[in-house]
């Protein structure tokens, strides 16, 4: 066997090894029933709260509702998004009205964009669930586990504005380019 010919072996190999994300993003789409599930659990917690009358434990069990809607929408971002960007195009979807916009035109550095700003947003949420037990007990203080949440909070927050800041500056330096598809 040629070396030109081993390589290019080598090459459609590596090539093909893509489809190992494949079962990756299967699984992400079978945890999106977990989710559901959860969903159901929680919503029937929230209509518990609402016939019981417990008005800031409908306040909680509304934002764990919210939480969950959240974290399924990153999954699914991360579904489609990576799917199209390493794998393969999703063609059952191409003429398909009801194909997401931004379906096939987020690049990686979109895509780290949109997670991040996932978790800011699921973060928020947290603590505000915190802030709200909070508020519920007088003379309650602000413990070593909601400071943990700021701080990881703030962190997510900072690595948001960074990724934007390179995304920015990349674009300012090479326009049409941006971050190359693997965030370096």
């Amino acid at each position: 066997m040629s070396k030109r010919s081993f390589s290019h072996l080598l090459e459609k190999g590596l090539f093909a090894s893509r489809w190992l994300l494949a079962p990756l993003y299967v699984g992400l789409a079978a945890a999106l029933i977990l989710v559901l599930v959860r969903f159901g659990t929680a919503f029937w917690t929230l209509v518990q709260s609402v016939i019981e009358g417990q008005e800031h434990s409908f306040t909680l069990d509304l934002l764990a509702l919210l939480d969950l809607v959240l974290l399924a929408n990153l999954i699914l971002i991360v579904i489609f998004a990576g799917y199209e960007n390493f794998v393969s195009k999703i063609e059952a979807a191409k003429d398909n009205v009801d194909r997401p916009h931004w379906m096939g035109t987020i690049d990686f550095s979109g895509l780290k964009l949109k997670l991040i700003g996932s978790l800011v947003a699921i973060s928020v949420i947290e603590l505000l669930k915190d802030f709200i037990q909070l508020g519920e007990h007088e003379g309650a203080k602000v413990g070593d586990g909601i400071l943990w949440r700021v701080v990881i909070h703030l962190v997510f927050v900072i690595s948001g504005v960074m990724f934007a800041l390179m995304d920015f500056i990349a674009e300012k330096i090479n326009p049409g380019h941006g971050v190359d598809e693997f965030g370096g």
